[in-house]
């Protein structure tokens, strides 16, 4: 079995209770889940882990919630070396604002330029749908790992 690492960054909780979802999901796929706030996560073992889920909400007027503004600035601080690590995103957002879903578009920009491979399609969940966002994350999950090669 092997483990992925979920990281999360959450204002209100929404963010958690999906990552939490999504471990659980994941045991569909032989693979079990390590959760982390990203607030808690030390961004030096980054590099060390070949497949990382990054799970956030889109805070304010765009922004990145509390518990991801310290893994973002230590991001661009260490710049740690990613070329070998994998990853799969999934935003919460709402799309009455202009600016949907940036908080994940922000992550994604910041570990690709340190040199990480997305795999599969960021995930996104509208608050404005009226969809559960564990329904909508637990539909991305099994989409993303059926037919990504992880």
């Amino acid at each position: 079995m092997r483990t992925v690492t979920i990281l999360f960054g959450t204002e209100t909780g929404n963010a958690e209770m999906v990552a939490d979802e999504i471990a659980t999901a994941l045991a569909d796929f032989d693979t079990s889940a390590e959760v982390h706030s990203m607030g808690d996560y030390p961004v030096d073992e980054l590099g060390g882990q070949p497949l990382v889920i990054l799970i956030t909400s889109t805070y304010g007027e765009g922004d990145l919630p509390d518990t991801a503004i310290p893994f973002f600035d230590a991001l661009k601080a260490l710049q740690p070396d990613l070329s070998s690590t994998r990853f799969a995103a999934f935003g919460l957002g709402d799309s009455s604002y202009d600016t949907y879903n940036n908080g994940i578009a922000t992550l994604i920009a910041a570990v690709t330029g340190l040199g990480a491979t997305q795999i599969g399609e960021t995930g996104r969940h509208d608050a404005d749908s009226g969809l559960d966002p564990c329904d909508t994350a637990t539909t991305w999950v099994r989409e993303t790992f059926a037919h990504a090669e992880v």
